[in-house]
């Protein structure tokens, strides 16, 4: 039983006078706490979990197509109302992560899901034993239980790790005091963190939010207060690293998981060849991408070497002006309705009812995200809007994502679910359209040239950045299997990544080598980070295909995206002449982002 947890997207950035901010309006999910439904829903999910285990606990193998069906769909809804109280109880958290009231619903509401659901772990590990022939036999006798086998097939590749019943069990009943528990401790202690910046107390959020400033001297005062903070509290989160590193690998071994990335790629419902693959294509272009770019930007910033806290500086030319709330909104729906006036239907309840949280306020998780919630409800979007450019791509990202998230919900709670390799194809679909129309309106070659740098260090801290992450985790891994790390260690393996990745243009001032500690996606989902390259390149192959003027590119991209986690990344693909397997689809991608960089120094003269 998994439930729908979000996952952090970049970090948002800032300003002031934006106009009314909408914040989320939970009670499609429960009128409150306390309500009767939510209490209805508990009170059913503890009986209906405890009979379906005596409905069919050892009988699997025993049941007709029928019966398997209905088995299938009972387990269905279970799985939408536990994944609807533990929504519930999550958005509320993040709204406020310091209100120990709304902590301690969240962790009561997770223990008692868990033990509601302990009875269900056989499930899994029975459909597993079902022999090939006779579950092959009842997919052919019933069409609508056919439906659910890319469930299945996702279920059973997970057959050579599975554990016994009674191991299983266990691993789920500890889940709550394991790494639940430690990304928990992350979170509240990333929250409450304070930061000092020339007489000025800021939390994570609206510091990160400098190092996007104008004033260099402001960037550099945040940076080092991040790196003052971050040093003071790096036990800690070398703590927390070196035991869920540990604990993944103790499961792994358990499962025999020939690599710590297994499990990811398992989940993610793609090869290992695929990933490296992306990951050596990136590596490899990094010269010819985020060396060369920052190269160019150092020239525009007049510099001979950079800082860590220029990386993303705006232009010297750059407007700092402050995008309201109904700018940034008509900007991304504009773009949305430019592609297909269906997407900007699709996109318009996040703004008029209650779906999307945007302003910053104390204690809210930082970040961004768009959590899918239930089928039976709709997504919630999460940003931190502080009226920076970026920021109206943020919204076009997260947008994309509940857009997505909407369509897929069309085919039921266990087959929507996308991989999370496939899950960032909207998001950065919405970003690329909202990035061409306003390269459309550029009025001047300034503002065109302001635009191409902004996408491009978007899509270097997209693709490049994050497979630099990946690197990272990889390493992180490896050297934790060989024993404890201390904060030194893994400082240092941070740095063989970023000095690769960013350059020689660059130089490292003291403290940096700690900012791995704040990245949510090391703590929340070990090698998650990926996805955003692999979805990055994946949509710039696709707006290649939608720009050479394919005329059933929507229909096919509608499609795509209604498919949720129903097909494979091949089969998704396919109608778009396009291959994720084929090395050369990588370099495809990455050439879009070398051909911004070609006409951002062309510019140059």
């Amino acid at each position: 039983m998994k439930f729908p947890t979000p996952v952090f997207d970049a970090n948002a950035s800032g300003g002031k006078n934006l106009g009314d901010l909408p914040e989320w309006d939970l009670t499609d999910l429960y009128p409150s706490p306390d309500s009767d439904e939510l209490k209805r829903d508990m009170v059913w999910l503890e009986k209906e979990c405890a009979s379906f285990a005596a409905d069919y606990e050892g009988k699997l193998a025993d049941l007709d197509a029928e019966g398997l069906l209905n088995a299938v769909q009972r387990y269905e809804e279970i799985d939408i109302i536990a994944g609807r109280i533990m929504s519930y109880a999550g958005l509320r958290y993040y709204q406020i992560t310091t209100d120990s009231d709304r902590a301690k619903f969240m962790a009561d509401c997770q223990d008692k899901i868990t033990d509601f659901t302990t009875p269900l772990v056989f499930y899994g590990l029975e459909f597993n034993r079902l022999e090939d022939d006779h579950l092959a036999g009842l997919l052919d006798a019933n069409a609508d239980l056919a439906r659910y086998k890319p469930v299945f097939d996702r279920m059973r590749a997970m057959k050579p790790h599975q554990l016994s019943d009674e191991l299983e069990k266990f691993l789920h009943d500890q889940s709550a005091v394991g790494a639940a528990a430690w990304n928990r401790l992350f979170d509240e202690t990333m929250a409450a963190l304070e930061f000092e910046v020339n007489g000025e107390t800021l939390s994570l959020e609206a510091t990160l939010n400098l190092l996007t400033e104008q004033d260099r001297a402001k960037r550099e005062a945040a940076n080092h207060a991040l790196a003052k903070v971050f040093k003071e509290n790096i036990k800690l989160f070398s703590r927390v690293h070196n035991t869920l590193a540990k604990e993944k690998a103790i499961e792994d071994r358990w499962r025999n998981m020939p690599t710590p990335q297994t499990g990811r790629h398992l989940s993610n419902h793609v090869e290992a060849e695929v990933v490296e693959a992306l990951r050596n294509a990136v590596v490899a272009a990094y010269p010819r991408l985020s060396h060369r770019y920052y190269a160019l930007k150092a020239k525009w910033l007049a510099l001979d070497k950079m800082q860590v806290w220029d990386r993303n500086a705006p232009l010297p030319m750059e407007s700092d002006r402050i995008v309201d709330w109904e700018e940034a909104t008509n900007t991304v729906m504009d773009a949305y309705a430019g592609f297909d006036p269906k997407m900007a239907e699709i996109a318009k309840p996040f703004f008029t009812d209650g779906w999307i949280d945007a302003p910053v306020k104390p204690g809210k998780a930082p970040g961004a995200f768009a959590h899918p919630t239930v089928t039976s409800v709709h997504p919630y979007v999460m940003l931190n809007y502080l009226g920076k450019p970026r920021d109206v791509m943020t919204l076009a990202h997260e947008l994309g994502h509940g857009v997505h998230q909407v369509l897929a919900a069309e085919q039921g709670e266990l087959l929507s679910s996308t991989p999370l390799t496939l899950a960032e194809t909207a998001s950065v679909f919405g970003e690329m359209l909202t990035f061409r129309k306003m390269l459309e309106g550029a009025k001047s070659q300034e503002e065109r040239k302001v635009l191409l740098a902004n996408k491009v260090e978007d899509m270097i801290n997209t693709v490049v950045r994050q497979i630099a992450f990946y690197d990272f985790e990889c390493k992180l891994h490896a050297a934790r299997a060989e024993g404890e790390l201390t904060p030194d260690d893994i400082n240092a393996l941070w740095m063989s990544v970023q000095a690769e990745s960013l350059g020689p243009v660059f130089e490292f001032a003291e403290g940096y080598e700690t900012f791995w500690s704040y990245i949510p996606h090391f703590v929340h989902s070990p090698f998650y980070v990926y996805a955003y390259a692999f979805g990055d390149g994946l949509v710039n192959a696709l707006y290649a295909v939608y720009e050479e003027g394919d005329p059933d590119f929507r229909k096919k991209y509608f499609d795509m995206l209604r498919a949720g986690g129903s097909k494979h990344h091949k089969e998704l693909l396919a109608p778009f002449g396009l291959d994720a397997s084929d090395p050369a689809f990588w370099d495809k991608g990455l050439s879009m982002i070398e051909g911004f960089i070609d006409e951002l120094e062309a510019m140059e003269g």
